[in-house]
């Protein structure tokens, strides 16, 4: 009798066992769908994280072309030149029968790149307030007068009339320049000044601030 009641205890223990191992199999553990819910908050995190990058490179660009603009309107403050009349040599310029624009080709310094050597134009880059200086020399015996302009219109002059020696001459303004407005230099008519390699007869100019 005892030996039937072990053999159904064992027989009973057996069938409770396989049913657990059963479950074990075709049952998901709760370790493996916490693992998973992990992963997946991981995935949304690096969506996150790849989202804020993708805001902080736009960001990044945004930010140098703003520093792009800045360095650009830097660069065009910085005018400035200033030019002796003869590149090489000395020697008399004019008289002429017209007015005649002065050429400067011995340049010194030409920030901004605002001032022409081939025509003695400056064009004003940016609207701004600009100061001008230029002198002029010519030899005993000999008339010079000379005009600084604002797109063709006088605004003051420097004038010797035949000095018994040298004659010198110079003159400054302040201007206020909008983008393209030109400044040049003219000789009257009969007139003229006299330059060497110590540049006796020159142009310069620089802008003071921007307007």
């Amino acid at each position: 009798m005892k030996s039937e009641t072990m053999a159904v205890l064992l027989l009973v223990l057996l069938l409770c066992a396989e049913s657990s191992i059963a479950q074990d199999v075709f049952s998901p553990s709760v370790d493996i769908i916490v693992e998973i819910e992990k992963l997946k908050n991981m995935d949304e995190r690096i969506q996150k994280l790849e989202e804020a990058l993708t805001n902080v490179l736009s960001e990044n660009e945004v930010l140098k072309h703003k520093l792009e603009t800045v360095q650009k309107e830097n660069e065009a403050k910085k005018v400035a030149f200033s030019a002796g009349l003869l590149g090489s040599g000395d020697g008399s310029t004019g008289p002429f029968d017209a007015l005649k624009i002065l050429e400067y080709k011995k340049v010194f310094s030409n920030v901004g790149s605002a001032y022409d050597s081939n025509t003695g134009i400056f064009t004003a880059p940016i609207k701004g307030a600009y100061y001008f200086r230029f002198y002029a020399h010519c030899h005993g015996g000999a008339s010079m007068a000379v005009s600084l302009l604002k797109n063709g219109v006088t605004q003051c002059s420097v004038f010797s009339w035949k000095p018994v020696s040298n004659g010198n001459g110079s003159n400054g303004v302040v201007l206020t320049l909008e983008i393209g407005d030109q400044i040049s230099t003219q000789l009257w008519k009969q007139t003229w000044v006299y330059d060497d390699t110590a540049s006796y007869t020159s142009f310069s100019g620089f802008l003071i601030f921007p307007l």
